[in-house]
């Protein structure tokens, strides 16, 4: 036996080995699970409907539209006049590695079951881009395109935080498909889409077709992660814009939050909804109106917000969390069903459900999931201007008297009628008092 030696630890050696088997994974993923405490909030928010995408909820497949993901990639293959799917599960094969990296958490697909799911779910993605612009290739038998309905529902699947597959992927399938036509772009595609289903569901948040400047001329495909990246980063690319131009983020401020808008309404402060080529996500406040894109709340919205505030706190670039701090704005000024009507009567909330009070317990809910940064908040120069606008004297006495007597009309008839009453003893003491001083000058 050597002398000094000592026999290593069994615990050491097993971590030690873990060590050096360390993968360096975690770097290349982009595809995350909600995590616990945000999915028992809403479970429902972050399921999807009818069409799961990615290996998370294969599980929970639907069997009709796993059936018409195999009638698609049928209906390509006659199109291209090929027998045999062969070339495609190839090209998966040489990316499937480089797609389970993607995934943050563990993936219980075998590798056949993963390539399997990456050919179909990329197809059923591309080809049914191609069909809703291209409607030249539209089956008359694809029931997809007999129920007009659906393609909402579809659109809302496609932009769930876990319902994702690698964007690479729809590009390899994209390019091995590619057909002689100038549309066919799968930026533009995927943007439009979009754009036939925004009137329903999702023209709250995405900008509509007109404002968006040829998409493909804004993202560049390897730049995209995912289907919700595309949607965020065209979004949120006119808003970044504007903050780069008006130098936002070259001076850090302190900043607090501002009070709920029918407080600020008494404080002297005028609600104006914005025009309507103006960015949704662009606030501004000036001489005491604070000027607001119109936004329109229905019963997907808090699934949709959810969605892409989970995406933007997994983002780990610099950049500020463009709807993340849209929320915390809208959450601060709605603080009851009162806001929500004010909001309402001034053109700047459209309510699609119909209740105040439900619209309020929404964007509470929705902000528990928002984590704001203090130095990189959207909305800092905005806050501060509106409280500096708030503690004037005069913008303290304005508000005391709206609050005080003109909260209501029974306290502002009370106040009329308080000044009438002042006004007529006014007038009878003047009267008692004439004639004494009448006589005193003439004598």
């Amino acid at each position: 036996m050597v002398p000094n030696s000592r026999v290593e630890d069994h615990v050491s050696v097993h971590l030690d080995n873990k060590l050096t088997h360390l993968s360096h994974r975690h770097c290349e993923c982009n595809i995350y699970r909600v995590y616990d405490r945000l999915r028992r909030q809403n479970e429902k928010a972050y399921e999807p409907e009818i069409l799961a995408i990615g290996p998370y909820h294969h599980h929970k497949a639907n069997i009709v539209m796993e059936e018409h993901k195999l009638w698609n990639l049928q209906q390509l293959l006659k199109r291209r006049n090929e027998t045999s799917v062969d070339r495609y599960i190839v090209a998966m094969r040489d990316l499937q590695e480089r797609a389970r990296r993607c995934y943050a958490d563990f993936v219980s697909l075998n590798e056949d079951e993963f390539v399997v799911m990456m050919l179909l779910d990329s197809c059923f993605i591309i080809e049914l881009f191609r069909k809703f612009t291209i409607t030249s290739m539209q089956d008359v038998h694809d029931p997809l395109f007999k129920m007009e309905w659906i393609h909402h529902i579809i659109w809302r699947d496609l932009l769930l935080f876990e319902n994702q597959l690698p964007f690479f992927i729809l590009v390899q399938m994209f390019e091995m498909t590619k057909i002689p036509d100038p549309r066919d772009n799968i930026i533009d595609l995927a943007m439009q889409y979009y754009s036939c289903t925004r009137e329903y569901y999702y023209y709250s948040i995405w900008p509509s077709p007109e404002k968006i400047s040829t998409p493909s001329s804004l993202v560049l495909p390897h730049d995209v992660k995912h289907v919700l990246d595309l949607a965020h980063l065209v979004t949120s690319h006119s808003f970044a814009k504007l903050l780069a131009e008006r130098n936002y983020g070259k001076k850090k401020k302190r900043w607090e939050f501002i009070h709920c808008a029918t407080e600020l309404h008494e404080a002297g402060i005028r609600f104006k909804k914005a025009n309507h080529s103006t960015p949704l996500l662009d606030i501004k406040f000036e001489n005491g109106t604070l000027q607001i894109p119109q936004f329109t709340v229905e019963e997907k919205t808090e699934c949709l917000f959810r969605n892409i505030i989970a995406h933007e706190q997994h983002l780990q670039d610099p950049n500020p969390k463009y709807v993340t701090d849209y929320l915390t704005f809208m959450f601060c000024l709605i603080n009851s069903s009162k806001d929500v009507s004010l909001l309402h009567r001034n053109g700047i909330i459209n309510n699609m459900l119909g209740d105040d009070d439900a619209i309020c317990a929404m964007f509470t809910k929705a902000s528990t999931c928002v984590f704001v940064s203090r130095d990189g908040f959207c909305y800092s120069e905005v806050f501060n201007d509106i409280n500096e606008h708030c503690r004037r004297r005069r913008n303290i006495w304005t508000a005391k008297l709206r609050h005080n007597y003109f909260s209501s009309p029974w306290t502002i008839i009370s106040f009329l009628g308080a000044v009438v009453l002042l006004l007529l003893t006014s007038t009878q003491t003047v009267f008692t008092m004439f004639p004494f001083f009448h006589k005193s000058f003439l004598s």
